[in-house]
């Protein structure tokens, strides 16, 4: 038993830690609610750092590259080309070649098993769960438990974390406006619909995702729709999630007298918090959470990872009370050395960005700070950020 790891959650980072414990030779098992992985379909953008994370495994989830952004507000445009592309992705797919790998590595993956509670007995960690065919309830224990069941975590309330805050993202299917390329992916800002941004992803040459991050679910949704309205686009489905948001860094680990309690992915928060995306830091989090559990509780990918979640959140303190004249200034303060600085470096080294561009032009430092200090925080949030 204690040499048996239980991972509640079949996401994205709770599979790649299942891969990456056994692979290293513990044995794993994985309880997934549902009755198999038939994900509803999400698109997702995310740097080529995934690919030096994963090796070989999500090839088959890229649907498209893209290889510029186009950021528009109030009339400005400023277009980045990107030295290394981004890579779109289809969630659902991305989450079956994970499954495939942690099962080829040697961890059970078991369907139908819902997470109903977690106590400590007989020196162990007990896990309560419902079996949805056949009915009833089944405990199995271990002595290491890894939770992986989103931004809504039972494992985490069970275990004493404290509930974090969400934000609902919404995004439509849509036909690529005449004429966009399908390797350039749009940004607006627009500060009176949300503090984020909307986007336009293409997942092929004809079809993308346009969404946003807002505060309340309706409204996003209403907002959404009067987005596509303006722009002429009518949306074939919608798509959305619950999105964690970093307030400050919660230690992934938790000793009970039973045993010990990882959390990974976004049960752990690991979002970035400038562009709420979390698959890449979601990844590296499960890195250091199987370092750890190998290490007895000791993991530099689990620091190197704080480090970069807290410059994030310095980031987004600083621009999260932009107002539309704010983002236009932005736009008009990106020079050429700048902009350079953005094509050649990703938003997952965002120390060297944030230094490289400042360092060509500074008086991006004093406009973040005049906008920090007019109100840059997250509303109905316990700390600044975003």
């Amino acid at each position: 038993m204690s040499q048996e790891i239980g991972i509640v959650g079949g996401s994205a980072a709770g599979l790649f830690t299942g891969h990456l414990l056994a692979r290293s030779g513990l044995r794993v098992r994985v309880f997934e609610g549902a009755d198999g992985f038939n994900s509803k379909p999400r698109t997702l953008i995310v740097t080529a750092r995934m690919r030096e994370l994963l090796g070989n495994i999500g090839e088959k989830a890229v649907v498209n590259e893209i290889r510029r952004f186009e950021l528009f507000t109030d009339g400005r445009v400023a277009r980045i080309a990107l030295r290394q592309p981004d890579l779109v992705v289809e969630r659902g797919k991305l989450i079956q070649e994970l499954a495939g790998a942690a099962q080829e590595a040697g961890a059970r993956v078991l369907f139908c098993r819902k997470f109903l509670s977690l106590r400590e007995q007989d020196h162990a960690l007990t896990l309560t769960l419902e079996r949805a065919q056949g009915g009833g309830t089944e405990d199995v224990q271990f002595r290491t438990v890894v939770g992986a069941d989103g931004a809504l975590s039972r494992v985490a309330q069970e275990a004493g974390w404290p509930k974090q805050p969400t934000v609902p993202l919404v995004q439509a299917i849509v036909k690529l406006p005449p004429g966009m390329p399908s390797d350039t992916t749009r940004v607006w800002f627009i500060p009176e619909d949300t503090p984020y941004f909307y986007w336009l992803i293409p997942h092929s040459s004809t079809q993308g995702a346009v969404g946003l991050i807002g505060k309340d679910g309706p409204k996003t949704r209403h907002a959404l729709e009067g987005f596509l309205d303006r722009h002429q686009l009518t949306p074939m489905g919608f798509q959305g999630a619950r999105i964690p948001v970093y307030t400050r860094w919660i230690p992934v680990r938790r000793q009970l007298a039973g045993g010990e309690v990882y959390l990974v992915g976004d049960a752990a928060g690991h979002v970035k918090v400038t562009t709420v995306g979390g698959i890449v830091t979601g990844f590296r989090g499960a890195i250091g959470v199987a370092e750890s559990i190998l290490n007895g509780g000791s993991s530099r990918k689990l620091r190197a990872l704080r480090r970069e979640l807290d410059l994030h959140l310095v980031i987004r303190q600083a621009i999260h009370g932009f107002t539309q004249a704010h983002y236009s200034h932005l736009v008009d303060l990106l020079n050429a050395r700048a902009l350079r600085e953005l094509e050649v470096h990703t938003r997952d080294e965002p120390a060297r960005v944030l230094w490289r561009i400042c360092l060509h032009q500074p008086r991006l430092l004093l406009l973040a700070f005049r906008a920090f200090l007019s109100g840059g925080s997250l509303a109905g949030q316990r700390s600044p950020m975003l």
